[in-house]
């Protein structure tokens, strides 16, 4: 059992962590006492004696996922705090923080919840409940990152899937030529489908036909009035249905002058 002088006590409880503890106190005896503590538990600690001082290591050091400050500080109290490092933070990182204090106020304690901070514990602090919460926020920080993850890999994918749509529709128009005006009344070749696409429904031919003027999935289903989804369900019947392997080689078998095309696709 190890004492300091603030009366708290405690078994220490060896874990391992990855996240470094934001310990903040105007206080130095607290920090220290604080950090020796945290740091015998396994925690890697950011000592700092002012918000201010706080704020700065906050900013430069990407590592700090928790944070445990005092309420009551000078310059700027440990809401305004945290306050500013939600802004610093933004969308892209994502911290949790605890208050601690000597003075409990209802009101303070509302004030601090409605600001985002997750747990609140008074002086003279209790370091085996301390731990408890500090591993209990460690495990939402670790939740609330892999979700942040989550949304960047979603974004990159959605990138993706319009690049590679764009890239669909480019190359279509390189490999058809000089794209045919709407305005031009379609010659008498133009509208001959092959036999192969007559065993599509009126639904499936209407896709099939706009994926061969080159338009995306998201343009066919504004055009259709259906949702992505369902053009790339249907998209995808019409390559089983026709035996094409892509929608560039259904597009060439679609555009004015893809005879070659076609007559691979109907000596299938």
């Amino acid at each position: 059992m190890v004492s300091f002088g603030l009366g708290m006590e405690w078994d220490v409880n060896k874990l391992t962590s990855a996240v470094k503890v934001l310990v903040v106190d105007d206080q130095p005896l607290i920090v220290e006492e604080l950090c020796e503590f945290l740091e015998s538990s396994g925690y890697r600690c950011v000592p700092c004696v002012s918000s201010v001082e706080a704020l700065e290591r906050f900013n430069d050091d990407a590592g700090i996922g928790l944070v445990l400050c005092d309420l009551h500080m000078p310059e700027m109290d440990g809401i305004e705090l945290v306050q500013a490092m939600q802004r610093l933070a933004g969308k892209q990182r994502v911290f949790e923080a605890i208050m601690l204090t000597g003075r409990a106020d209802k009101q303070d304690v509302i004030k601090a919840l409605r600001a985002g901070i997750a747990d609140y514990y008074q002086k003279p602090i209790d370091l085996d409940e301390l731990l408890q919460g500090l591993q209990r926020q460690e495990a939402a920080l670790q939740e609330r990152q892999k979700t942040l993850q989550l949304g960047h890999l979603n974004q990159k994918l959605q990138d993706l899937s319009s690049s590679i749509d764009d890239l669909y529709q480019d190359l279509d128009k390189v490999r058809r030529g000089p794209a045919v005006r709407e305005d031009e009344p379609l010659q008498g070749d133009e509208l001959e489908m092959p036999a192969i696409f007559h065993q599509l429904s009126p639904r499936q031919l209407d896709v099939a036909r706009l994926v061969g003027k080159g338009q995306t999935n998201y343009q066919i289903a504004c055009e259709l009035g259906i949702t992505e989804n369902t053009v790339k369900l249907y998209v995808s019947q019409v390559l089983r249905l026709t035996h094409m392997h892509n929608r560039t080689q259904l597009a060439l078998a679609l555009s004015p002058g893809g005879v070659a095309g076609r007559q691979r696709v109907t000596a299938h």
